[in-house]
């Protein structure tokens, strides 16, 4: 019939209690002891009784152990350091973007011929093909602005047409209003220094005939009729 199972908690009875933990040392030491023979490891065991008691065991020597055991427990705090794990973060990011750098460069020396001996069919292949897609899209673009620039000069063409009929509506209203200025303009009277108006009305001065004096007949050429006219 097998042994039971014990309870693993503490044991009340104080005797069992020392008699239990006399046997589980041992066990322990000696299984460090197999452990550090058989896979050539370095063990080192400290154990206190509840009584302040020390039992220990150590491959090489308990310093050497504890000395290595203080050097990685410091190592892995600062591991864990969350100031470190930044600086840490920061160096991979680092190392990460000098290496896409090298890349682009490498990229834009065999774009441009350079050191293209080292690259394998597949890469001139991909090379050639990123060189036409290239040349697609700088014509593309190249269209596009072409485009844009003759919208923007047809726009200046319009605008300066559209000036230009303007002002050349101003000129013929202009044209218009001088030229009724002129009909509608009344040109001033003349008047001769004497003091005779160039435009006054006609004259018609007659001259009576005479009276003939002693039954004396007169010649009709001495009737006559004198008009004066002056513009």
């Amino acid at each position: 019939m097998g042994r039971g199972k014990i309870a693993i908690q503490r044991i009340d009875n104080s005797t069992s209690r020392q008699v239990t933990f006399s046997k589980r040392r041992k066990g322990l030491l000696k299984k460090a002891k197999e452990l550090s023979i058989l896979c050539d490891a370095e063990v080192g065991v400290i154990v206190f009784s509840s009584t302040d008691k020390l039992y220990d065991y150590a491959s090489t020597s308990m310093k050497s152990v504890v000395g290595r055991y203080i050097k990685e427990k410091e190592k892995a705090d600062q591991q864990y350091n969350p100031a470190n794990m930044e600086v840490k973060f920061w160096q991979r990011e680092a190392a990460a973007s000098r290496q896409q750098l090298q890349f682009m460069e490498d990229c834009h020396r065999h774009l441009m011929g350079e050191e293209l001996s080292s690259l394998r069919i597949e890469d001139l292949q991909n090379l050639e093909t990123q060189l036409e897609m290239s040349l697609k899209g700088v014509r593309e673009k190249k269209g596009n602005l072409i485009q844009q620039e003759n919208l923007e000069l047809y726009e200046k063409i319009n605008l300066i047409r559209k000036e230009n009929e303007e002002l050349k509506m101003k000129v013929y209203k202009a044209r218009e209003v001088n030229e009724a200025a002129s009909r509608n303009r009344v040109a001033p009277a003349y008047t001769i220094s004497k003091g005779f108006d160039l435009h006054a009305p006609l004259l018609h001065l007659q001259l009576s005939q005479p009276q003939p004096q002693n039954n004396e007949v007169l010649p009709e050429s001495w009737t006559m009729e004198l008009g004066l006219q002056l513009h």
